[in-house]
């Protein structure tokens, strides 16, 4: 099945700019209660995902802990530990199920890597177990 269905797109989903201030990425992070979400390019290239821990261990280790210092810091410059790993538009649903194990939510990138957004853990859960119950119905 096609992973269009099962899209979250851009413009529904919360992300910040590469060239967003650590403390932009905090509030942005702590108004929708994330732990970690997706980072784009100016372009609109998918790069990767900050999470609260690279935010956290870079005030800690860089800034002391003190956030006035941090408040400028661009995300661009912060060291991610794992970036979530994208997945094409021309992706099938089936593919993403093995991704979806490690990931909360999987980035979708068009033909030219541009971010046109997101698929939740959950719906993919959602079509497996869909899937289980049609089966359990045949017999």
């Amino acid at each position: 099945m096609n992973i269009l269905f099962f899209l979250t797109p851009k413009s529904e989903v919360a992300h910040i700019y590469e060239d967003f201030t650590m403390r932009q990425a905090l509030e942005k992070m702590e108004y929708h209660r994330y732990s970690s979400i997706p980072l784009i390019s100016k372009e609109g290239k998918y790069i990767g995902t900050i999470t609260e821990g690279d935010l956290l261990w870079t005030l800690k280790n860089e800034y002391y802990l003190d956030l006035k210092k941090a408040q400028d810091v661009c995300v661009k410059n912060i060291k991610r530990r794992k970036d979530n790993k994208a997945e094409s538009i021309n992706a099938n649903i089936e593919d993403l199920i093995v991704i979806s194990m490690t990931q909360n939510f999987i980035p979708v990138v068009d033909d030219n890597d541009i971010f046109i957004g997101i698929i939740k853990r959950s719906d993919v859960i959602e079509y497996v177990y869909k899937l289980i119950k049609k089966e359990d119905m045949k017999i």
